[in-house]
């Protein structure tokens, strides 16, 4: 029988794209042939005529899996699915697909990741919660939190109560973005916590800022502006964001590797600063790109070193702050073209989850001979 488990979490954008990128690298690293799942899909895209969550997609394309794309993606939720549902226009029995799915999935397969959709209840409202899905398919559930203390406790908590109602078995949380260097007393604090309710703590992923940042491709994406030169590339994240608002001698000190620089464009003095620190690094850029506030181009002659240097520089109408604060609000999702960012997350995830005893304890230890 093919191994499975579940991949839950409290809420969406707590980490569970991450640890199925970490645990499937992981699985596949120890020789065993693995399928993925994902039972209900909220954010989809097309491709080549087919409708699929767009974590299928992520998943086939890293890890090059060879099943059909609808089959690991049976249900998706386009616009208005769940009012014509609840309206009786949608007649399509739905948990008969996800089961046709995850049995064309599982053929020939040591174990299948299926991934779930939000917290515990998502799905619902068309007879598909994520409690129901690991119910359907037996399939023991690993929840996955954010950092901190008091919260995490608290989901993990409140989500494991639905899924216990459905009959599911619950192997342990996971908790993402746990700042181990800043207090590293917290994986120990949450062991604890979790343990006065019955619950196993599997692992805590460290908080990457690399991985919290978004690409030059997703700053030109999301912020109403023009590309003066450079490129906006997807796979290149920066490292950092500065805010040059000093003078140049004193905003040159905080740059660091791939640092994104926010400044007004007529702060002529930090751009030539940021283009002069470039030149002197050794390895890696300290800028990967600028951001220009205010509305304010640069010079002709400024603008033609920025573009001999091929910089990426933004230009936008929003002032400093705003600007800023709109790069923090980005919502940085994983694309098969991050490569460098794939690869710290294999790194983290495999050091922070013990896969062998995870595996041991599905029943799947040995790859099929």
């Amino acid at each position: 029988m093919t191994a499975r488990v579940f991949l839950a979490a409290t809420g969406q954008n707590r980490g569970k794209t991450t640890t199925s990128l970490g645990l499937i690298a992981a699985i596949r690293e120890r020789g065993l042939a693995l399928g993925f799942l994902k039972p209900v899909g909220q954010r989809y895209l097309v491709v080549e005529g087919t409708r699929a969550d767009e974590d299928a997609v992520l998943m086939k394309e890293v890890y090059r899996l060879p099943d059909a794309l609808n089959d690991m993606s049976p249900v998706t939720l386009p616009r208005r699915f769940t009012t014509d549902f609840i309206l009786g226009r949608v007649t399509d029995d739905l948990e008969a697909q996800v089961r046709h799915a995850y049995d064309r999935v599982a053929h020939d397969k040591d174990l299948v990741v299926i991934e779930g959709t939000g917290h515990a209840g998502v799905g619902a409202v068309v007879g598909l919660s994520n409690a129901r899905a690991a119910a359907m398919l037996d399939a023991p559930v690993i929840i996955v939190s954010e950092g901190g203390v008091g919260r995490p406790i608290d989901e993990i908590v409140l989500n494991r109560a639905l899924f216990a109602s459905h009959g599911v078995t619950v192997l342990g949380a996971v908790v993402n973005k746990v700042d181990v260097v800043s207090h590293p007393q917290l994986p120990e604090v949450l062991r604890r916590g979790l343990a006065q309710h019955g619950i196993d703590l599997l692992g805590c992923i460290p908080y990457s800022e690399f991985l919290a940042n978004p690409s030059l491709e997703l700053i030109a994406t999301h912020l109403d502006g023009e590309l003066l030169s450079g490129r906006a590339e997807p796979g290149r994240t920066i490292g950092h964001v500065a805010i040059g608002a000093m003078q140049s001698e004193h905003a040159v000190e905080h740059l660091e590797d791939r640092t994104l620089l926010i400044t007004p464009g007529d702060r002529e003095d930090l751009l030539r600063a940021a283009l002069e620190a470039n030149a002197e690094a050794v390895g890696l850029p300290l800028v990967s790109g600028i951001v220009l506030t205010g509305g304010y181009r640069p010079s002709d002659g400024l603008l033609a070193t920025l573009r001999s240097e091929d910089m990426f520089a933004y230009l936008v109408p929003t002032d400093t702050y705003r600007t800023a604060q709109a790069v923090d609000e980005i919502l940085v999702k994983t694309h098969a073209t991050d490569r460098e960012k794939i690869a710290t997350i294999i790194d983290l995830v495999g050091g922070a989850l013990d896969v062998d005893g995870l595996l041991e304890r599905l029943g799947s230890r040995a790859p099929r001979t």
